[in-house]
């Protein structure tokens, strides 16, 4: 049988199919003897399978390098292709470069395979750094079989999105280059790629203008169709079929009613507030105001208590809604962006000294009366954030015998590994004058010890340890009224509890690697989870089945939030990227860039849902706007935010922006400072997308959490790090 150019597909021989279930049958019998030194070089010497179970073609030595000729040959080409062109046809030499890996490893020509993979990983680890990281230990045509990452490419077709023209053209010079390796790479192409090819519209995405821009941008965002299917970038589908791609389930994303009785009490309350304390100034009554919060849209479909059951509302729950339409309506408003100047808004920054790098993770209480922190030395440390002793919500349990006396802080013992997550339980500020308290009583934190421990801060001991992940555990988030809270953790898992049951409710299992992080929507019948596989996925509480996946991010999802309005979600990655979705379509709204790498920990929304607050590693604090898309701002060319000209803010040093507020012009401020550095080596500037209101730099302190209050005050907390 005449020889054949690797990763073309070849006729099965029934003698070498015979062959194959004998060497099979000799592996299986000298495995169940143990003889596994005999069982390693039987599989070298038998490896004779593409990576997709294919028969390879007999390869000479001169037929082995065309695939690291046939890669170099077309990424030349298409560096020196038109403009217009050359940014979607870049993408086409990932999935080239990650099946002809595959195949130098599974052709048994390691060496070669080794080379280029170094000669060309540095080509996408911008974009592909963790695949490149867990694909670079392949070097066997058994870890082929083995290795997540490859069994995904292997078991899977690369999606890619061309127009017809780029497509063509490819496709043209693929085939002129047959003898120069072109039909290896149009090989892949046709196994292992699904191109859908799309006529060139005169819309926004295909404009010479908007390929232009995409082809000066750095930041190597994929196209919302491109990747694995069912992992492709804005995905929402989560099943296996990739036809029912355009089906998702209907989602409730309505507010949770009110049980009539409390509803009734609160309406009560409310009244008689009114008569109290009428209303001045124009503003509405607290019942009208009340009314308002509670109205429903037509079209909004919510959940009902009967699928999210709660126990029954006590005069805590009647006095926290009270309070919550008294802070609701008295609230500093924060209104969508006009004319481009975005709302003062202002940030109240807490920074801890002396920590010794040993803080993990901060909270802040609801009632913005304390912090907690996880230490690495396995305790939790809460403050008063006025600095005066923490006094109990109980008097009389100060004159019990071993009631711990009051003082500003107190230490939390009990966990055997590092403390990864701290969560105060749903709490509010509450008059002095008022009888029942509605200050935060309860903490639950998260371990190395995968265990998860709730605290009473009435008594300062721990009341429940809740046992059931079989890894550490990494977050934990309280539902937004409270007795349910949610964990995520190292076992791939995330677990649903309630607060008087010791064993998990819910296992939501899916994600391919750690979630890392977890939130509730604002009406308790979904969470959302973010794992170290890149993405976020939400699941119904009421069934534990995945209703929506989104998926894009370069790098690991480090924080999530989601609006207040319940129709929005925010997550963020260690490559300093923010992400908005729709949940209901299911779909990426847009993507925002402007934090220096090294994680964004921390998200937070307004009241209103039209601004983001965000902190994390680079030292800042930065306000986004929500509601304006960024595409329109990038061509009205203004500069966003108030206070003076535009500054750049250096990632490397934050302290490098002037005054409390900086601001961004784009893409174009970032080619500018680059070009006054000169040849000085590589710029540590990033580019800040328009829709950045403001930005707080901290002197050297990375932000572990910011909270918006519920008078849209912002509170961040972080550690100095000298």
């Amino acid at each position: 049988m005449a020889s054949q150019d690797p990763g073309l597909s070849q006729a099965e021989d029934p003698t070498a199919q015979e062959y194959l279930n004998l060497t099979q049958r000799v592996i299986d019998y000298l495995a169940k003897k143990g003889y596994t030194r005999t069982e390693a070089m039987l599989r070298m010497e038998s490896a004779n399978q593409e990576i997709d179970g294919r028969p390879l073609p007999p390869a000479s030595e001169e037929a082995r390098p065309k695939f690291k000729l046939a890669f170099e040959m077309t990424r030349k080409w298409i560096e020196d292709n038109l403009d217009i062109y050359r940014p979607e046809l870049r993408r086409v030499l990932w999935p080239l470069f990650v099946y002809s890996y595959l195949s130098f490893i599974s052709s048994l020509v390691p060496l070669e395979g080794r080379q280029f993979f170094e000669a060309n990983k540095n080509l996408f680890l911008p974009e592909h750094t963790e695949d490149i990281r867990a694909l670079e230990p392949v070097s066997l045509p058994e870890h082929v079989q083995e290795n997540s990452v490859a069994k995904i490419y292997r078991n899977n077709k690369y999606r890619l999105t061309l127009s017809t023209p780029a497509f063509s053209n490819l496709v043209q010079f693929l085939e002129s280059k047959q003898k120069e390796g072109g039909m290896v790479m149009l090989a892949i192409l046709s196994s292992y790629c699904t191109i859908v090819t799309k006529e060139r519209a005169a819309d926004d995405r295909f404009s010479f203008a908007a390929m232009l821009n995409r082809a000066n941008d750095i930041s190597g965002i994929p196209a919302e169709d491109e990747g694995i299917p069912g992992h492709h970038p804005g995905s929402a589908y989560t099943g296996d079929n990739p036809a029912m791609a355009g089906t998702l389930p209907r989602l409730k994303l309505g507010k949770l009613p009110l049980e009539p009785t409390l509803e009734g009490d609160v309406r009560a309350e409310l009244e008689e507030a009114d008569v109290k304390d009428p209303p001045t100034g124009g503003r509405p009554s607290l019942v009208q105001h009340f009314e308002q919060m509670i109205k429903r849209e037509e079209d909004e479909e919510a959940p009902t208590r009967a699928e999210i059951p709660y126990p029954p509302s006590l005069a805590r729950d009647v006095a926290m809604e009270v309070q919550r339409v008294k802070e609701n309506r008295d609230r500093f408003k924060i209104d969508g962006r006009t004319g481009g100047v975005g709302p003062a808004i202002s940030v109240c920054m807490f920074t801890f000294h002396n920590t010794h790098d040993g803080i993990n993770c901060l909270d802040f209480s609801g009632d913005s009366m304390l912090v907690a922190a996880g230490m690495a030395e396995s305790y939790i440390r809460v403050w008063s954030l006025d600095g005066l002793p923490i006094p109990p919500t109980y008097p009389e349990l100060e004159k019990d015998e071993g009631a711990v006396p009051p003082a500003n802080s107190h230490r939390l013992f009990g966990h055997s590994g590092p403390v990864y997550a701290v969560a105060f339980a749903p709490s509010i500020a509450s008059p002095d004058e008022q009888e029942v308290k509605t200050n935060t009583r309860w903490l639950l934190s998260s371990s190395a010890d995968k265990t998860i421990r709730l605290w009473s801060l009435d008594l300062w001991q721990c009341m429940v340890i809740y046992k059931g992940h079989a890894s550490p555990v990494w977050d934990i988030a309280w539902g937004p009224y409270g007795h349910y809270f949610v964990s995520g953790g190292h076992d791939k898992t995330a677990r649903l509890w309630v607060t008087d049951r010791v064993r998990q409710q819910r296992i939501f299992a899916g994600h391919d690697d750690d979630v890392d992080c977890v939130a509730f929507h604002p009406n308790s019948a979904y969470i959302f989870t973010a794992s170290s596989d890149h993405t976020v996925r939400m699941w119904a509480v009421t069934t534990g089945n995945a209703v929506r996946m989104f998926t894009g991010h370069t790098g690991n999802v480090t924080a999530l939030a989601c609006s207040n309005s319940g129709k929005l979600l925010a997550s963020a990655d260690d490559q300093g990227s923010i992400f908005l979705w729709d949940l209901a379509a299911g779909k990426r709204l847009k993507r925002m860039r402007g934090h220096g790498k090294g994680g964004i920990w921390s998200l937070t929304w307004s009241a209103e849902s039209t601004v983001l607050v965000s902190g994390g590693a680079d030292g800042t604090v930065r306000v986004w706007d929500v509601a304006v898309p960024a595409q329109d701002l990038a061509s009205q060319g203004r500069v966003i935010g108030e206070g003076g000209a535009g500054t750049k803010i250096d990632a490397g040093n934050a302290t490098a922006a002037s005054g409390a507020q900086a601001t961004a012009t784009g893409v174009s401020a970032s080619k500018t400072a680059n070009k006054k550095k000169g040849k000085k080596g590589k710029s540590k500037e990033v580019v800040v997308t328009p829709d950045q209101i403001s930005a707080f730099p901290t002197k050297k302190s990375p932000v572990y959490k910011t909270r918006f209050t519920g008078m849209n005050l912002v509170v961040a907390g972080g550690a100095y790090m000298p």
